[in-house]
């Protein structure tokens, strides 16, 4: 079982609860001091950070990112691999724990060199920051909400699941294989297909032989399935 900080007094005064450590990183074992040195740090930089981006941001700033984002159905969880959580933690972590904290020191750099407003460092800086604690936000959210399922221990079986790596044979004998994984994880040049896509969703249920009609651009087309199989899915599994 993980522990997490409480969210800190000066969290709680100053209202940056959504970006306190205890929602969004670190599960502490506890009493560990380069964790707390962290939480530390965090709040001299949130301190500055706020400073800087509370008269300018504009207010639709932090729907930005979702609104950009695949959406679930509604209702359904957000199912994602282990190796797609990984991915998404890292991206998190790296961005709070080393870009975030240098692009603020650079932004109180330049902040003290005079006129802000002709100050490039200083603009760009704060458009950056911008950026960052948007993705900061919409990744926290993401990983919150996240149902991870690990294909590689799922019993053997040749119905087809989230998380399933499928060799599929279209009408002129030609083969493709696909894995199906997290909306976020969807990479079609690798042949990663979100659970949520057309062709994901004609093979969800399926079993090997059976053959399925997925609307494409190009119109209805049908497949045969050919191969079912649960593995590790990493960057290289599933190609065209």
């Amino acid at each position: 079982m993980h522990s997490y900080i409480d969210i800190c007094t000066f969290c709680a005064k100053f209202g940056c609860a959504q970006v306190c450590l205890r929602r969004i990183l670190l599960p502490l074992g506890r009493g560990n001091p380069a964790d707390l040195d962290i939480h530390a740090n965090f709040v001299r930089v949130w301190a500055m950070s706020k400073a800087f981006t509370r008269e300018t941001d504009p207010p639709d700033d932090r729907d930005e990112e979702e609104m950009a984002a695949p959406n679930l159905p509604v209702g359904s969880k957000n199912y994602m691999t282990p190796q797609g959580y990984a991915c998404l933690a890292a991206e998190l972590d790296e961005l709070w724990k080393v870009e975030r904290p240098k692009l603020v020191e650079t932004i109180f750099w330049a902040a003290s060199n005079g006129d802000r407003s002709e100050n490039g460092d200083y603009i760009y800086g704060k458009k950056r920051l911008r950026e960052i604690d948007r993705r900061i936000r919409f990744l926290t959210k993401r990983l919150e909400n996240a149902e991870v399922v690990d294909p590689a221990i799922r019993e053997d079986t040749d119905q087809i699941f989230f998380g399933a790596t499928v060799t599929v044979a279209d009408q002129a004998g030609d083969e493709a294989t696909y894995a199906i994984v997290g909306i976020d994880e969807a990479d079609a040049g690798r042949g990663h297909l979100a659970w949520t896509s057309p062709m994901a969703h004609a093979l969800l249920k399926a079993r090997i032989g059976d053959t399925v009609t997925v609307q494409t651009p190009g119109g209805r087309r049908e497949v045969d399935i050919v191969d079912v199989r649960y593995q590790k899915i990493d960057q290289d599994n599933a190609q065209h």
